[in-house]
């Protein structure tokens, strides 16, 4: 194994592949250069000797400047490097579009026909509160129905998502609330919705019923606590009853995975992300795309930095301009908070070897590969062009994780080198970016993507990762659905009343 990597010829720095000590000879791409300090895994080694006020060059491109001089095997981390992005940006459409040739074998999962045509990956009962006031309520049918499970063969899980919001919102906040848990009652990965309200609560049910539009009424019910006599969560189990009598009949089949629509986050990130993790999510990505499929990256603070990468891969102008806009209304909302809009990497991505918001961007976007850009979403938009899309969503892991599962997706791929073991709506594989992760966590990480610092040919991981993925997409559970681990978290930015 190597010791260090440079990743593109024109890097005048390398990434630490494990922790290397100070005095350390090393041979890099033809290079001598000797570590003057300690370079922890995942963190930069200065190639050259880089002045005050040079860029640093990584992935290709400038990922900030250095505040002062460092020699030649000098350690580059948070401390001597700065951010060069600054204020809104003015773009040009320069189109650099790569056509993914399409698939000549097609590939298949197992997985759920809809009446509508579309195709779910699981088959589950969801209980959804319109106002955290009844979250109680929700919880207590679903511990009851659970006893029950055994009696419905076809439904695989019931699960309740308790939320703090429904009421008490103005204005954009409110339809955030209401498009998300809409999305939900809508998504094809639940066999049934029993959708809980109370009656007094600003998500009026009769108004959400409306937004919500045309259902099947064997499969969708709603019901209003503050209207029933009696035990309220009683009639609620007998109206999921109602629903798994229809939902225990359903079986999985074959689908073309140009029915598949795939999320792609990280979070957590490390030095080792944009080596391992997030180029393999892309490569799958071009891969889907290439089966006539759909993948969504989200996270818009975190292609500050890249976007005109992005921008340049859009289909058209008029794609163009609303990436545009999706960039540019996320700096002003940083600013309209008085809050500095390149300061991103946390504490985690610097311990790990992230140290400018360029660095963290021009890894967190290698998840989407090198496809064409079909279309833009806005927050709690529904996907309605195959391909690759792109969403508008904070970096936040469970409330961009959220966002994806709204928008469609049947599963979320999340890339992570410090580990995490939340889990949205939607099945949440972990991929760890690298192997000691994988090693230490193996309740939170379900595939290794590290193995590819480790020595393994890219292309034998790359096939195992399309298997993994099938795998999941045909039943087989990631870990935070063996724990249990299944939450929404809705986007919020205004007053509460």
């Amino acid at each position: 194994m190597a010791d260090f990597i440079r990743i593109n010829p024109a890097d005048n720095v390398a990434v630490a592949i494990h922790d290397v000590e100070a005095g350390g000879c090393f041979g890099i791409d033809g290079v001598q250069v000797t570590a003057l300090e300690r370079i922890p895994a995942g963190h930069k080694m200065a190639l050259c000797d880089i002045a005050e006020g040079e860029d640093v060059i990584k992935y290709g491109f400038p990922i900030g400047h250095v505040l002062k001089a460092v020699p030649q095997g000098g350690l580059i981390d948070h401390n001597v490097l700065k951010t060069n992005l600054e204020g809104l940006l003015e773009y040009t459409y320069r189109p650099e579009l790569t056509e993914i040739v399409p698939a000549s074998e097609k590939a298949f999962f197992k997985g759920y026909r809809r009446a509508d045509g579309r195709a779910g990956i699981r088959n589950e009962l969801w209980i959804i509160p319109t106002v955290g006031c009844v979250n109680g309520v929700a919880q207590n049918i679903q511990k009851r129905f659970e006893a029950e499970l055994a009696s419905y063969p076809g439904v695989e899980k019931v699960i309740a998502f308790p939320h703090n919001y429904g009421c008490s919102q103005l204005g954009g906040d409110h339809e955030n609330t209401r498009k998300i848990l809409a999305d939900m009652v809508h998504h094809p990965n639940a066999a049934g919705v029993l959708v809980v309200a109370l009656g007094c609560e600003n998500n009026q049910l009769g108004a959400f019923r409306e937004l919500v539009g045309e259902v099947d009424e064997k499969r969708v019910k709603f019901m209003e606590s503050q209207k029933i006599q009696g035990d309220e969560v009683e009639y609620g189990l007998g109206l999921l009853r109602e629903i798994a009598d229809v939902a225990k009949e359903d079986r999985r089949e074959d689908v073309p995975v140009s029915e598949l629509k795939v999320g792609l986050k990280c979070g957590g990130s490390d030095g080792f992300s944009g080596i391992t993790a997030n180029p393999l999510l892309g490569r799958f990505s071009d891969w889907i795309v290439a089966q006539g499929g759909t993948t969504v990256l989200t996270e818009v603070p975190e292609m500050f930095g890249a976007e005109t990468i992005l921008m340049s891969r859009c289909q058209d102008e008029a794609t163009f301009d609303r990436t545009v806009h999706l960039i540019n209304d996320f700096k002003e909302y940083f600013m309209k908070n008085d809050q500095p809009v390149y300061e991103n990497p946390s504490p985690g991505n610097k311990a790990g070897g992230i140290s400018t918001l360029e660095e963290k961007s021009l890894g967190c976007t290698q998840k989407s590969g090198n496809s064409i850009v079909r279309d833009v979403l806005l927050y709690g938009d529904r996907l309605r062009t195959k391909g690759l899309n792109l969403l508008s969503a904070p970096g936040n892991d469970l409330v961009a994780s959220t966002a994806l599962a709204a928008a469609g997706c049947q599963i979320v791929l999340f890339t992570t080198g410090r580990g995490t073991p939340f889990g949205t709506f939607v099945p949440t594989a972990k991929i760890s970016t690298n192997s000691t992760l994988a090693a230490d966590k193996p309740r939170w990480i379900d595939f290794n993507a590290g193995e590819i610092v480790d020595g393994r040919p890219v292309a034998e991981v790359d096939e195992d990762f399309i298997d993994f993925v099938l795998s999941v997409a045909s039943g087989a559970q990631v870990n935070n659905e063996k724990s249990g681990y299944s939450e929404i978290a809705i986007f919020k930015s205004g007053v509460t009343l």
